[in-house]
């Protein structure tokens, strides 16, 4: 691959394109949780840990949600790369179909988090301030279903801009809404750390409702007819969206959950050493960002051309897009450890915190090389509809390697004494390593086989 090609040049403007407005999107919900935590943290470090807590129980949960419709993008991409733009609305439909259904499983389970909080929080504060978190996010979860199928449904019609614009109108509600709930203004009562549950919830409706008129009325979306025939269920579709994504929402619990396992492992070890931990994850979260734009734009890329019938251009998208990551994550890695210090003094004043969190973000700049490869490939594997490689992979990854590692060196004296938050985040490198080594090989294992066949229409 010649760097500076013309072909290189076109697929990198191709996923710029795709990928800057996801970004764009994608930082903005983890904006929005930086809000929270930060301005969490302006009351009580007790209040910043609640909302950290908070965060590791109901990502997982939300992600398992998000996994399922999460199909429906490379789904679409292949319809549309194919011009078999039909087919797309009863696509849209299943998936919402099988949101709906998790969002009422959901809600069915929700008193097992007073269990699970009771079970892993000693301080009564914190418990309680955790709880009232998650009783007022659960009310987002069907506004965040619906808006999650006509996003993944966008992404594959090969459109991405309007998730970025909605998601930055989100971030900028966030910030009033969290001084509404955690304050208490204008007849509502003071909530703390909780009231940042409320706020996200009330933010997510607006994002709904704005990208229902998005979709309703922008030409490009009148291609299809979303919103004419509402189709009953149809189990065979049900059936392909639900092969493809149970294996994603698996993948991404297992990924997120290895992250809260740990924010609550090490919550015996006090408000402060949850807080430094909570600091670094949330600016790493942020990080991130950039190569999970970049795969979640290799999906689309990948399902286009596959779509179209051209492995060719489907293989050298991958390429394209794990070099272009892995060079930015040399810009992002030198600053992380260049303005540790500075980062860390953003969320907080506390100098136990500030220490903790800069000595945990020289660990966050070493696995940002890893995770930058397992992020992309993961998402041309999506697009490649192998979702089942992704769980396998994270599965093993994550849960057999990266949180045993963790948890011996973080938690017990066998090797090393007990190192605390750093041996978690040691786990952490060594499973998103193991992760970028498995993904490489299996898109390797694609090359001269990457076309799969295209479901049949409301197949």
């Amino acid at each position: 691959m010649a760097i500076f090609s013309a072909q290189f040049t076109r697929e990198i403007r191709q996923i710029l394109r795709l990928c800057l407005p996801i970004f764009a999107a994608n930082l903005s919900q983890t904006l929005m949780t930086f809000v929270d935590t930060t301005m969490a943290g302006t009351v009580s470090p007790t209040d910043l840990a609640a909302v950290a807590v908070a965060t590791s129980i109901w990502l997982p949960v939300i992600l398992l949600i998000q996994g399922l419709i999460m199909a429906l993008s490379p789904i679409t991409a292949h319809f549309y790369g194919a011009n078999d733009k039909a087919s797309i609305p009863n696509a849209c439909w299943q998936a919402g179909y099988i949101g709906a259904a998790s969002v009422v499983l959901l809600v069915a389970l929700s008193p097992l988090a007073k269990v699970i909080i009771d079970g892993m929080v000693d301080d009564p504060k914190l418990a309680a301030l955790t709880l009232g978190y998650l009783e007022g996010i659960i009310w987002s979860a069907p506004a965040f279903v619906v808006f999650q199928v006509l996003r993944n449904m966008s992404e594959g019609m090969d459109y991405t801009r309007p998730i970025m614009v909605i998601g930055l109108i989100g971030l900028m509600l966030n910030v009033p809404a969290n001084y509404v709930f955690i304050y208490g203004k204008f007849g509502v009562p003071a909530l703390g750390g909780a009231g940042c549950g409320w706020a996200t919830s009330l933010v997510t409706w607006c994002m709904m409702i704005a990208m229902m008129i998005y979709v309703k009325h922008h030409k490009h979306y009148q291609q299809i007819s979303l919103w004419q025939n509402i189709p009953g269920i149809h189990w065979r579709q049900v059936k392909s969206l639900l092969r493809l994504g149970v294996p994603i929402s698996l993948s991404l619990f297992f990924e997120v959950s290895l992250f809260a396992a740990v924010a609550l492992l090490i919550s015996p070890l006090g408000a402060g050493h949850v807080a430094g931990h909570q600091v670094a994850i949330n600016f790493s979260s942020m990080v991130f960002m950039v190569p999970l734009s970049i795969g979640m734009a290799i999906t689309i890329r990948v399902g286009l051309n596959l779509g179209a019938k051209n492995e060719h251009a489907a293989l050298y998208s991958v390429k394209c897009g794990i070099g272009f990551g892995l060079f930015i994550a040399i810009f992002t890695a030198v600053l992380t450890v260049l303005l540790r210090t500075q980062i860390a003094n953003i969320y907080t004043d506390d100098s136990y915190v500030i220490e903790l969190a800069a000595s945990l973000l020289l660990l966050a700049a070493l696995y940002q090389f890893p995770d930058t490869v397992q992020a992309i490939g993961a998402g041309a594997l999506r697009g490649m509809k192998d979702s089942k490689a992704i769980f396998v992979i994270t599965l093993f990854s994550y849960w057999g390697v990266g949180l045993p590692i963790g948890y011996l060196l973080g938690l017990t004296d066998i090797f090393t004494p007990a190192m605390g938050a750093k041996g978690f985040w040691i786990g952490f490198i060594s499973g998103l390593s193991t992760a970028a080594v498995l993904f490489g090989i299996r898109l390797l294992q694609h090359r001269g086989s990457l076309v799969t066949p295209l479901p049949k229409h409301g197949g």
